[in-house]
């Protein structure tokens, strides 16, 4: 090995020994960057439809989000609030439902005869240690998405001077290359990110107007839930079906057997039709690929990892295939 090769490799090193240290700062940073593209999206069409300037429609995209977040909790948050507090009374009783189902199986048994020994004032008091710690995370980590939504405001209101200060730090020979991998990764994760948004928001309606019309309890938690979890591939979808066919076994097996339907003919369609549609001009993942990057990431960083798996895998792919495949692989020789 030449001192060239070595010194090169004890770089690398420490480089990934530096990034591992400050990995939730660059965390904070990627999710900067995600929101960033997704606040972009909008500000780009209206600059191209109302020849407005960057700052006056990030302005005007930031007061339409958040009339849009105060009317939808002013309409949903009190159903919400209800069902949530259904979901707590039902939780006894659909474990005798699903102990009856399953022919008295002692754990399900002895489960709501557990939770009410665990309800004590000396069990309660390690519960209480470990609230005061969960509560200080929780504040931590809304100190951190207030500083990720400031830093993507700051991204979005300039992101040329961001983009010329990455062109600065690459060699000269490589800026055309980097220019184009940033400017095709921003194409991709904004396209990427508007896509999976209105499959999630399609998938939401509709299993939440199905399971009303099924007459389903917990309708709106349950449409919540699935579309949320749409983000989540391949596990994500089946996950969210759990609570709503558990709250129907409570009505009556037929139910049960209906909401299976309704959710799988949704979570196919979603995932056949919908997203490879809206995703077919931007990138669509791999199914083993997402559910490795997520799993890789959760085991890292826990449930952020989970969140910023899927943008960064998107980013990744964009990267390896202009550098790995067309600037190593294709060449080599």
């Amino acid at each position: 090995m030449t001192p060239r090769s070595l010194l090169l490799l004890l770089s690398l090193v420490v480089l990934g020994l530096l990034a591992w240290e400050l990995r939730w700062v660059l965390m904070v940073l990627f999710g900067a960057v995600v929101l960033a593209v997704a606040l972009d999206v909008p500000v780009s069409w209206l600059r191209r439809g109302l020849r407005l300037s960057r700052p006056l429609a990030l302005l005007l995209v930031l007061m339409v989000l958040a009339l849009l977040s105060w009317q939808l909790a002013d309409l949903l948050l009190p159903e919400l609030l209800e069902q949530l507090n259904q979901l707590t009374q039902l939780v006894p009783a659909l474990i005798a439902r699903l102990s009856e189902l399953l022919g008295g199986v002692s754990v399900l048994e002895g489960l709501e005869g557990r939770l009410s020994d665990l309800i004590t004032l000396d069990k309660l008091q390690p519960i209480g240690a470990q609230l005061i710690g969960f509560a200080g995370g929780a504040a931590s980590g809304t100190v951190l998405l207030l500083l990720m939504g400031l830093l993507a405001i700051l991204l979005v209101l300039d992101p040329r001077s961001h983009q010329r200060l990455v062109l600065a730090l690459t060699p000269a020979h490589s800026r055309p290359l980097v220019q184009n991998l940033l400017t095709e990764s921003r194409q991709a994760l904004g396209g990427w990110l508007a896509g999976m948004t209105l499959s999630a928001s399609v998938v939401f309606l509709l299993t939440w107007a199905g399971l009303a019309a099924l007459k389903v309890p917990l309708a709106l938690l349950s449409g919540l839930i699935c579309g949320l979890l749409t983000f989540v591939p391949t596990i994500g979808p089946t996950l969210a079906s759990l609570l709503p066919v558990a709250v129907s076994l409570l009505i009556s097996p037929t139910l049960a057997v209906q909401v299976i339907v309704l959710r799988l003919v949704l979570q196919n369609g979603e995932a056949f039709l919908l997203t490879p549609l809206l995703l077919s001009r931007t990138v669509n993942l791999l199914p083993t690929v997402a559910l490795m990057a997520q799993l890789s990431l959760g085991a890292l960083l826990g449930l952020p990892g989970v969140l910023l798996a899927l943008p960064l895998v998107v980013v990744l792919q964009v990267f390896s295939q202009r550098v790995l495949v067309e600037q190593v692989m294709d060449r080599w020789t």
